[in-house]
Parts: C-alpha cells; structure tokens; sequence
C-alpha cells in the first residue's frame, strides 16, 4: 500500500481594498517611489481599515472563499490551523474564531507563529495530521495584519509590511504527488535582530512601552538581510538536492516576498530562471504569513498536475525553511 500524503486540492486568497502606495508612503515618512523599489521591489500594499477588524478578517474571507471553490462544507473540516504573528487577541487563538465564523463546528483549531516562515511550519504540521490517516480535510491559513504592529514614522520597516492572506485545504492522497519533503529551521539568536520588545509577558503593555514604541516591529535591516539572504537560498538548494532535483525539475519557486534581492538570490542559488518564480511582492509587500498562499493563489491558473515546487520562506526567531510539493491539480480548470 503507497504511502498517505498530503495534497494540497484548493487555495484562495484575500486581500483588503485599501492600497497603501509609495507616494503616500512619501508623504509620511522621508522616502521616495524609487529609493523604497530598488531597495525591496515593492509598489504598493494593502492595508485593512475598520475597526475592530483583525487579522482573523482576512482569515475568514480567505476560507469562505476557499471552501466555496472546493465545493466543500465547513463541517467536513476536520482541523484548521492559522500562521499568523498577528493575532486578533493574546487569547482565544485567531483559528477559533475563523472556525466559529465560518462554521466549521467539527474542527479543532489552533495558532502557530514562525513569523515570516509561519505558512511553511503550519503546512509541515497540517501534513503530519493527514499522513496519520485519521484526517481527512484540514485547512491552513496564513494571515497577516501587519499595520497594526507597524511604526508608520519608520522609514525602515513602513516600507516593506502590508496586510493580506490565504488558505489551503489538504486531502490524503497515495498518488505520486502533495507534500513529498520539507526542511524547517530555527536559530533564536537572531531575536536581538528582528523582534517586537513590548507586549509579551516579558515586558507588558504599560505607559512606559507605550511611549517608548515598544509594540511596533524593530528590525536591523542590515543583519536581517544578511541571515536571510543566505539561509533560505541554502536550504532551498538542499532540499533540491536530497530529493534528487535539478533546476529543469522545478515547474516554480514559490518565495517568501520579504525583498527581492532575497529572492533573486535564491533563485540564483537554485539554478532557476526568473520565469519559474512565483512574484507579486510589488502588489502586495511582505504580508508575513499570508506571501505563499498569495502567490499560489495568484499563479493557481498557470500550476499543473505534478508540477514540482519549491516552497522557501525566512523570518524573524529567526526561522526559515523550504518545502517540496508536486502539485496536485490543473489550476487552470478551477
């Protein structure tokens, strides 16, 4: 009997209407159209208005949305699991409450927070539900609401985030195709580089925090770049190589849009043309959790059954890591 894998057999995404542009940018901070596009490739993001309204919006649009596409039904949902940095609330977890908004009275539910890697670590967990054979359909979410951890009087970091996500449905399959390989790491000393000081149990949300922009992202770009850069073209290159692959077996790279300097690099690494990789980080800037099921769910028309990806994100903690999928299905037809 072949071996039970995941497939992933549905994705969808959603982004807010609101667009965040560089020349509005300009007017908040000391920066320009050109100095933000050759520094990170990025045009414009979308940012989601409203009150009250949290990343578990975006979550819960991005699985409607899903679940109609598949023709599947909120109680045949066995587990959904939300990456997400940004959560609407300390507790319950955003995965709750997406559940309970969409109906999926039958599933459990859970967060997961890798940061940028986020989508890449819940997707490594939801195929470990399937392999066991004991579910069936389980959805992962990878969403962000980053403008609101954002210092927008902050050249270094206002330039780079914006609001957005997706959600795939994974199904047990025995044919040669889904989640065939993945490779996941963390290294914590890259905290002092990339994190947000205040709101955790370590330094709680005062009058202090508050006034110091403790609970805004702060990040040392220069590190930053320099971990990743390296680190996710690696580890996209050795999960090619363990698996055999070549650049002529790879249909796409699917990227992290954190930069595009970071995903030229890895490509470059892996040997791969820029027609093979997987892009909108102009559109849509780093949405943290949500940047690989946006680009699946935008290139979904243009995959193919067995098509070979390569999944390969990097983000603060630090994390990073790659996946290996052979698609499961003409997008085309959907």
């Amino acid at each position: 009997m072949n071996k039970i894998k995941a497939s992933i057999t549905g994705v969808q995404g959603y982004v807010p209407d609101y667009i965040l542009t560089n020349e509005e940018l300009a007017t908040l901070v000391d920066t320009n159209d050109e100095w933000i596009m050759s520094r990170t490739g990025i045009k414009e993001r979308r940012i989601l208005k409203g009150k009250d309204k949290g990343t578990s919006v975006l979550g819960i649009e991005a699985v409607k949305g899903l679940l109609k596409k598949t023709g599947t039904t909120a109680a045949e949902i066995d587990l959904i699991i939300c990456a997400t940095t940004t959560p609407d609330m300390l507790f319950p977890a955003t995965a709750n409450i997406i559940s309970d908004a969409v109906g999926a009275i039958n599933a459990f539910s859970f967060d997961l927070q890798a940061a940028c890697s986020g989508f890449l670590f819940a997707l490594t967990t939801a195929s470990q539900y399937i392999e066991t054979g004991k579910h069936k359909k389980v959805i992962v979410v990878g969403a962000d609401k980053m403008s609101s951890i954002i210092d927008y009087t902050d050249r270094t970091t206002c330039i780079i985030f914006g609001d957005g996500g997706g959600a795939v449905l994974l199904e047990p399959t025995t044919e040669d195709i889904g989640i065939k390989d993945t490779l996941l790491r963390t290294n914590g000393s890259g905290a002092a580089h990339l994190h947000m000081k205040a709101g955790g149990s370590r330094r709680p949300a005062s009058q202090e925090t508050l006034l110091a922009k403790e609970h805004f992202v702060y990040q040392e770009g220069a590190a930053v770049f320099k971990f990743a850069v390296t680190n996710m073209a690696e580890v996209s290159a050795k999960i090619m190589e363990r698996n055999n692959l070549v650049a002529e077996d790879i249909a796409w790279l699917v990227p992290h849009q954190a930069n595009k300097r970071i995903i030229d690099a890895t490509a470059q690494r892996m040997g791969v043309g820029n027609e093979k990789v997987m892009l909108n980080i102009h559109k849509y800037g780093n949405t943290t959790s949500g940047t690989i099921p946006l680009c699946l769910w935008e290139y979904e028309s243009q995959l193919r059954k067995g098509d070979n990806l390569i999944l390969a994100a990097f983000g603060g903690g630090f994390t990073w890591g790659a996946i290996y999928v052979t698609w499961g299905y003409d997008g085309s037809k959907v």
